[in-house]
């Protein structure tokens, strides 16, 4: 067992507090990771309201780049002094979809098997599968990465999860191609990683929509071609005046509510496609005419981590950061310690930041 520090949230609302945990040495499939960095995302926010599950405690954390530590006895393609970053879509190559050549939509990914716990022996539930807010974390061997180190591990730990979800919107979901017109509804984290996603596919009309105007100004300086602050101004007329009156032929609704995402879906253009990637609620339901749905055609789908296959993603989109088509190091608005995290969130919650990394 090696004794470590993590960020652990005892129960609903509780306060995230640095506590010691306990790591076990990796098994079959497994693998010990010293923890670099990790990102301060949403999903440990709505771990820590209780909004995915009530198994507490968590290990909170899981947006990481890592160096390999130690692999259990039939791990083969890692070894320690591996840099990688964690995923939380270990495919496990025989499910239906992988079966089917999707592994992106893999419906059986795995975790590691043994647990790690508090210092008294109480199991942690480790967000995602990987709880990564600790000094080392355990995860399954196919959660790990592979990718350079000559980058900055605090911007590339980021497509662990939320940028990869945006920009997995754009070019894995909506298929967004070179000349097309792209709507992102909503500009945090993940709204303007769809914008520089968009951006890299090679959309000629990027149009960034948000309530507030420091947002919008901020996605247009890393790849929006025009502002909508839809607290001013009807964001439905305001893109199709920006798209000839047709409507984009993309619109990503980031923010996951049931009004934004009929914004999206009325638009679009004709035969358009609506992606929801922004996160809704349990209570959250959405009505819509069916004759408009079937009078517009389409496509609506729903993106659930960009869409992304970790093995052939992640080290793309590094290769593009370094040849500075995609600007991860823009997202990180802020380094912190372990024991910043839960002010990182208040901070996050007022929409502050982009991204609060913790570095370890």
């Amino acid at each position: 067992m090696h004794e470590v520090k993590g960020v652990v949230v005892r129960s609903k609302g509780a306060p995230a507090t640095v506590e010691t945990i306990l790591v076990p040495d990796p098994g079959p499939g497994e693998a010990l990771v010293d923890v670099l960095t990790c990102g301060v995302c949403h999903t440990d926010l709505h771990y820590k309201q209780g909004g995915i599950g009530e198994d507490y405690p968590y290990l909170l954390g899981h947006e990481s780049t890592a160096v390999v530590s130690a692999v259990g006895p039939d791990v083969t393609d890692l070894k320690p002094g591996d840099r990688v970053i964690l995923n939380w879509r270990a495919v496990c190559g025989q499910c239906r979809a992988c079966a089917k050549g999707q592994p992106q939509y893999c419906f059986a990914t795995h975790n590691a098997t043994q647990k790690m716990t508090l210092a008294d022996g109480t199991p942690l539930s480790p967000a995602l599968g990987i709880g990564s807010f600790a000094e080392k974390t355990l995860v399954a061997a196919g959660q790990c990465t592979r990718i350079d180190e000559d980058v900055d591990p605090a911007a590339v730990g980021l497509l662990g999860c939320g940028i990869m979800a945006g920009i997995g919107a754009a070019i894995n979901t909506g298929e967004v191609k070179r000349g097309e017109s792209v709507a992102v509804i909503g500009c945090g984290g993940v709204g303007i990683a769809a914008i520089a996603g968009a951006r890299l596919a090679g959309a000629t009309t990027i149009i960034a929509v948000d309530l507030d105007p420091a947002k919008v100004e901020l996605a247009k300086t890393l790849g929006a071609t025009h502002g909508i602050v839809s607290r001013e101004t009807d964001p439905v007329e305001a893109i199709r005046d920006l798209t000839g009156g047709h409507g984009a032929d993309v619109v990503i609704d980031a923010v996951g509510r049931p009004e934004t995402y009929r914004q999206a879906f009325y638009a679009r253009d004709l035969a358009g496609r609506v992606v929801l990637v922004g996160v809704p609620t349990p209570e959250m339901t959405l009505e819509l005419p069916l004759l408009d749905v079937f009078g517009r055609g389409g496509s609506l789908k729903s993106s659930w981590y960009g869409d992304c296959l970790p093995s052939r993603d992640f080290p793309m989109l590094v290769e593009q950061f370094k040849l500075g088509r995609l600007p991860l190091d823009a997202f990180v608005t802020e380094r912190i310690g372990l024991g910043e995290v839960e002010a990182a969130f208040e901070k996050m919650h007022r929409g502050e930041v982009l991204r609060s990394v913790v570095e370890l």
